[in-house]
């Protein structure tokens, strides 16, 4: 059987120098188990041990006879002993107890230089070392130095050059002055890898005369200092022309580098340039940072201290400042010398086993594995047939004593070898058990077990396994049976729980051991994965199940692998009764994994989640600017971390500030650029200075601006674009001027900017341009003529050059009135249109911008009838004049544009008109053309100005009309329709024609009082009917006094009021009253029962009246009522002490009395109703009701003051307070005139004439016995409006 364990308690490589230690070592790792409860092992005294390597030589160079010397050292029992072997042969005698060679005075040193290896022996084997090679050198030495001195000017780039003894070993390089102080180095100073000294750009500072290089060899313990070289650095005025990146070192397209893993290599970018560029690094097919680079001396180098081949690969420099940058790539190939993946071990085995040594190297090429034996190739060794090779081990077989040996194995490819002596013992002892007896093992059920049953002995001793029952163990397909007699029981379950016997075959020894089984603990609720805002908190949850047998168990809460301290409750972390832990105000440092680990006596069981913190992205950072051309440049950023929400745009943004000005910076936004991107290229405007800064945007938001880039500042440069809006804005005759929008400041791309303005005349004999330079506009322009054409144009310079050559624009001088009026003036006349031809006039002097039609009406056509009479036409003429406010007798159509022809509308018809028409430029007007006379033709009337009627009966209505205003030819009649409004459907439409122009009234009879009518009135000429006027009304119904009257007493008057009845003309009556002592009546004036309203005056305070309303022999109302009783006034004490209160008073009665006095003048017709008053009223009844047939309006006030008697007087206007007060209480608010019987009269605008006819059927009339009533509003007024 093939194993790779020893007996000896699988003993690792053994390199001890004493025995004992061979042996303990083993040993040590087997008393990490339980204590032995047996004897102690017997371990046979003076064991041999085979030569162990502990000190080997290494190549190096020598420089004199003390360098030479060469360890090599060995453990073994017996002592080794030591011979050499140089280039191939033997070298020196054998050496005991040390093998270190030393050189030999009487030798030369050169005889030293060669290959070596040393060989140590004993009676168990001999090992070797690897080969090595001493090289010897003489000691290094100065040359014959020279003094250098060295001039460049201020802003040059400089190489010092250093150029000491070559060596085996190169030297280091220190750049000193002459008091050995280092010359300080930065990023414009550096050292290179050659050892010379590189000035990116030169400072007057860096002038010196003690520039010394010295070289430092280590191996030879020397110092030489190389030549001083004294540096002149001269002004120059130059400094300013800055200077793109080139570089020092590297030259060349590309650099390759060869190395091998586990040696250092430095890549090395040294650039020059004004201002000093910088030096970033990348690997162009990985990330720089999953390499083992590091950056060093100020970012010039990228330094591998111990490469491997995961840092092979291609990476690139970039230098760069503000003009520009530059790349150097690198190609970096990692091959390797030969080194171990697997060593073969020292093993101590038992006769008869059988060993494999493996041998396992790697190398770039892969290595060639050579074997020896005891420092012999097993090619010349005899051969064995129990010794075989396969592949990279060695294989013996059925082990002997006479096996025992030290094994070599060599790895070789081009970059070295490797070599490895492992020691193979072969030796027999007494079995034993090395584990404790009696001991109780605890498993979790579903797991893995180990029940340890170590044994010791040579041979292996053989052991096995029982329970209880006697069963044996390998029985159980779970159980599997180790080497050193430990079982492992896998899948364990309660099952399993009992006692077990391990014992030694063919011998009574035996241990015991006890199994209990737990169940797992689960963790039923774990933390969960969280995506949060910053500043919020989070509950992580950790609920958890255990054997309840298992009592000792802890919590313990991890960040990203670091245990979490639980704080104060108010602090970041709170961890719960329940094991919840709350991170509160959780910030950009929270994101992380976040485990729950829960630790039993058995057990350790852990769950994790995620706290991913969500926030705006961090700003960009180190901003860069490249490609740095005149006027564009590459603006080049690092991104900020995400913050957990990708970054899906970069906001640039640019303070830009024109260098012809000064003025306060502002940032403004350039542009966006997609996340993905992190430069962008910018195309810049001339003499301005820059300055740019980026903005990241996620979902979350936007982050904090970057730090700003640098200032960049654009060369001047000649304008590249001209003014626009060039144009003329002449006003007055004789002057041009020539104007154009100002370029900005940022646009002007150069200091002295001004305006070059150019112009001839468009059609003159003289071509040849005029120009004038200016530096603002307007430019003036005098003797240029009258509306002349001129090309102009204005072309923008600078101090560095001009624009591009403007286009030409066409301005014109100065207008001035047309000279002209419009010739052939012509009219077509249709209806209320006229059309206007003229010639266009020919003289403007400017631009013509239209003409102007001016337009009057004369009058009425010429072509009336006859018939007609003068009256009738002043009339009428007086009429239109003072009501038709629709047509303007004089107006001005204005037609815009070079037309010939224009249209005038709404002109009235049959009328007289006159036009003139004028062109006009900006200017103003020319002179008006002749007056151009013309006629509207007749049409159909408008409706009737006006309609009313009166109702005499209750089956008859008188309508009055009034012709219309607007009557477009003559008239010729009119046409009267009549309709009654029925529920069901409607009536027949009754209509009479009169051909008679004057009439204005019909009476139409046989009405259904119960019924309302439409009423139209239609006036006629000869083109025809004109559109109606229309009024809804009804006849009126007799009238009777009112019998719901409502009383207001008051000291002297009662205030009487009431609802008139619908549809009722009016009906006066008297009001009966009498003291209740005496039955005196009295009668009061006579009352409209149209009014609604009545004070009756002139009563005692304090009595008792009756009051009653008779018609015809009936009583229709009466009532007993009181006026009210004065209250008496107290005097306050002293009032009669204080006389001024009394003049006060005297004066405001005498007042009083004054206005009573005067008012009772005004009102002298007051008093009782005079027969002189009745008879004059009744003689003008006539007149009176042909003036309120016009709508002439008469208040109540006045009525009441006409009809009051002398026995009820009053003050003034107080007895109007009742009856305004009781109408606008009790009556219906409306404002429409009425006859004296209560009929509508009229609800439109202008006069009818006076009506006809109806003096007998007027209630107020002499055959009446009443006087005529006033006029009151009443309810049938609102049903006679006009529709």
């Amino acid at each position: 059987m093939c194993v790779s364990r020893c007996w000896w308690m699988g003993c690792r490589r053994v390199r001890s120098p004493i025995l004992p230690l061979i042996l303990l070592l083993p040993l040590s790792l087997l008393f990490s188990t339980p204590p032995f409860t047996q004897g102690a092992i017997h371990i046979p005294k003076h064991l041999l041990e085979p030569p162990v390597l502990t000190e080997l030589p290494t190549s190096y160079t020598a420089f004199s006879r003390e360098d030479i010397s060469l360890p090599c050292e060995a453990s073994g029992n017996p002592t080794p002993i030591f011979r050499w072997v140089k280039d191939g042969e033997a070298f020196g005698e054998e050496m005991k107890s040390s093998g270190t060679l030393y050189a030999q005075e009487d030798e030369p040193l050169e005889s030293y230089a060669g290959y070596y290896r040393c060989y140590a022996s004993n009676t168990l084997g001999t090992a070797m070392t690897d080969t090595i090679k001493v090289i010897v050198e003489p000691q290094p030495v100065l040359v014959k130095q020279y003094k250098v001195h060295k001039k460049a000017s201020q802003g040059e780039s400089l190489i010092l050059t250093c150029n000491p003894p070559e060596s085996s070993t190169p030297p280091l390089i220190h750049w000193m002055d002459k008091k050995m102080v280092h010359i300080k180095q930065s990023d414009r100073v550096i050292i290179g890898l050659d050892g010379n000294l590189y000035f990116s750009n030169l400072h007057l500072s860096d002038s010196r005369e003690d520039y010394i290089c010295n070289a430092q060899y280590v191996a030879a313990r020397t110092i030489l200092p190389e030549t001083s070289i004294r540096l002149t650095v001269m002004p120059s005025n130059n400094v300013d022309h800055y200077r793109k990146p080139k570089l020092f070192h590297p030259s060349g397209p590309r650099t390759s580098v060869q190395t091998l893993r586990g040696h250092s290599v430095t890549l090395e970018c040294i650039p020059e340039g004004l201002p000093t560029p910088k030096v970033e690094w990348k690997k162009k097919d990985g990330h720089l940072n999953k390499t083992s680079g590091q950056l060093e001396n100020h970012n010039r180098w990228l330094y591998f201290d111990s490469i491997t081949q995961d840092d092979d690969g291609e990476y690139e420099c970039r230098a760069f400042n503000s003009h520009g940058y530059i790349t150097h790539p690198f190609t970096v190939s990692v091959e390797a010398a030969p080194y171990w993946l697997k060593e073969p071990e020292n093993q101590q085995y038992a006769p008869g086993e059988t060993v494999k040594l493996d041998c396992l190297a790697e190398g770039i090429p892969s290595p060639v594995i050579f074997w020896s034996i005891n420092g012999q190739p097993i090619e010349e060794v005899d051969e064995d047939s129990r010794r075989s090779i396969s592949k990279n081990a060695l294989i013996l077989r059925d082990v002997e004593y006479a096996d025992t040996a030290v094994y070599q194995c060599e790895a070789t490819n081009k970059h070295g070898s490797i070599l490895l002596n492992t020691f193979l013992f072969v030796v027999e002892l007494p079995p034993q058990i090395l584990s404790s007896d009696g001991v109780v093992y605890r498993a979790l059920e579903g797991r893995e077990i180990m029940l340890d049953c170590e044994s010791f002995g040579s041979p292996r001793p053989h052991v096995s396994w029982e329970r209880e029952n006697m069963v044996p163990m390998l029985s159980d397909p779970r159980v599997s049976l180790l080497t050193n007699g430990t079982i492992e029981l896998t899948n364990v379950s309660h099952e399993d729980t009992g006692v077990y016997t391990c014992s030694v075959q063919n011998t009574n020894i035996s241990i015991t051991a006890n199994l209990e089984v737990f169940n797992q603990t689960v963790i039923l609720k774990g933390p969960q994965d969280f995506q949060r805002l910053r500043g919020t908190a989070a509950l992580l949850d950790c609920n958890f199940y255990s054997d309840p047998r298992l009592r000792n168990y802890e919590i313990i809460w991890k960040k990203d692998g670091s245990i979490i301290q639980e704080s104060s409750p108010d602090d970041k972390y709170t961890i719960f009764e329940n094991n919840t832990l709350k991170v509160a105000n959780i910030q950009l440092d929270d994101s992380a994994e976040y485990l729950c680990e829960v630790h039993t006596e058995l057990d350790r069981v852990f769950a994790t989640g995620s706290i991913t913190v969500l926030a705006p992205p961090s700003p960009p950072s180190s901003l860069s600017l490249s490609n740095v051309e005149d006027h564009s440049l590459t603006l080049s950023w690092i991104p900020g971390p995400s913050h957990n929400s990708p970054i899906t745009d970069f906001i640039v943004e640019a303070r830009e500030e024109p260098n012809s000005e000064e003025g306060k910076w502002e940032w403004k936004k350039w542009t966006n650029i997609s996340g993905d991107f992190n430069h962008v290229e910018l195309i810049l405007q001339p003499f301005c200075t820059y300055r740019f800064r980026v903005i990241a945007v996620n979902e979350i938001g936007k982050s904090s601006p970057s730090e700003p880039s640098d200032d960049y500042s654009t060369p001047p440069a000649v304008p590249d674009i001209n003014p626009t809006g060039v144009q003329s804005i002449s006003t007055d005759p004789g002057t041009l001027i020539i104007t154009w929008d100002e370029t900005e400041k940022r646009l002007q791309n150069g200091p002295g900017f001004q305006y070059k303005v150019f112009w001839r005349e468009a059609k003159g004999a003289d071509s040849q341009w005029k120009n004038v330079t200016v530096t603002s506009p307007p430019l003036l322009v005098n003797n240029t003529g009258t509306y002349t054409p001129f090309e102009i144009k204005v072309l923008a310079v600078n101090t560095i050059g001009k624009g591009p050559e403007p286009e030409p624009k066409t301005g014109h001088s100065g207008e001035d009135k047309p000279g002209d009026a419009p010739s052939g003036v012509s009219t077509v006349v249709m209806n209320s249109t006229v059309t206007v031809s003229w010639n266009h006039v020919q003289n403007v002097r400017g631009q013509l911008l239209g003409y102007k039609i001016y337009v009057r009406r004369m009058g009425q056509s010429h072509r009336s009838r006859r018939y007609l009479d003068t009256h009738y036409h002043v009339e009428e003429k007086e009429r239109l004049e003072q009501g038709n406010e629709r047509y303007k007798d004089s107006w001005v159509v204005e037609v815009h544009g070079i037309k010939n022809m224009g249209k005038v509308t709404d002109l009235r018809l049959f009328s007289k008109y006159e036009l003139e028409l004028t062109a006009f430029n900006k200017k103003g007007e020319g002179p008006h053309s002749q007056p151009h006379i013309f006629n509207t033709p007749e049409g159909a009337p408008g409706p009737p100005a006006s309609l009313t009627f009166e109702s005499p009966t209750e089956s008859s209505v008188m309508l009055y009309w009034s012709p219309p205003l607007e009557k477009n030819g003559i008239l010729l009649g009119y046409m009267v329709q009549y309709q009654q409004e029925v529920e069901s459907q409607d009536s027949n439409l009754q209509m009479q024609t009169f051909s008679d122009a004057k009439l204005n009234q019909i009476l139409l009879d046989q009405l259904d009082p119960n019924s309302y009518y439409i009423f139209k009135v239609l006036a006629r000429t000869a083109a025809g009917e004109g559109p109606p006027i229309t009024l809804r009304g009804a006849t009126l119904l007799d009238g009777v006094p009112p019998s719901n009257i409502t009383i207001v007493p008051s000291n002297t008057a009662f205030n009487f009021s009431w609802l008139p009845g619908k549809r009722e003309r009016n009906h006066g009556f008297r009001i009966s009253y009498s003291k209740s002592a005496d039955g005196r009546w009295e009668e009061s004036e006579v009352v409209n029962s149209t009014q609604g309203v009545y004070s009756l005056a002139g009563l005692q305070p304090g009595t008792q009246y009756h009051l009653k309303i008779e018609h015809g022999n009936a009583t229709l109302w009466e009532v007993t009522q009181r006026t009210i009783r004065p209250m008496p006034s107290e005097m306050p004490g002293g009032f009669a002490a204080r006389g001024w209160l009394i003049g006060l008073i005297s004066a405001i009665v005498l007042l009083v009395l004054i206005l009573l006095i005067l008012c009772l003048i005004k009102r002298r017709k007051g008093g009782k109703y005079a027969v002189k008053d009745k008879e004059e009223k009744e003689v003008d009844s006539e007149a009176r009701l042909k003036d309120e047939t016009f709508g002439e309006y008469r208040s109540l006030e006045s009525d009441g003051d006409e009809k009051r008697s002398d026995s009820q007087p009053s003050l003034c206007d107080g007895s109007k307070l009742g009856s305004d007060d009781s109408l606008a209480e009790y009556g219906e608010s409306v404002d429409i005139q009425f006859n004296e019987d209560g009929s509508f009269i009229g609800q439109y605008s202008g006069r009818g004439p006076a009506p006809h006819g109806n003096e007998g059927s007027d209630p107020a009339s002499p055959a009446n016995a009443v006087p005529p009533p006033p006029i009151a509003p009443s309810m049938s007024s609102i049903l006679n409006r006009p529709s």
